[in-house]
């Protein structure tokens, strides 16, 4: 049921950070064309790169 998780709180800690994650990259839920969702990517993992000091 938790997944290979070791205790709630690892599942807790885990959930908190990736819904942050996936609301960043995943667009809302309206139609939209390729187009608009690739910028949308595109967008989202410049802001990632910039909030983690990634480099390329």
């Amino acid at each position: 049921m938790m997944q290979g998780f070791r205790s709630a709180g690892d599942v807790q800690r885990f959930v908190s950070i990736f819904s942050a994650v996936r609301n960043l990259f995943v667009a809302p839920h309206q139609k939209r064309s390729a187009l608009a969702t690739h910028i949308h990517r595109i967008r989202a993992m410049a802001h990632w790169k910039a909030v983690t000091g990634a480099r390329a």
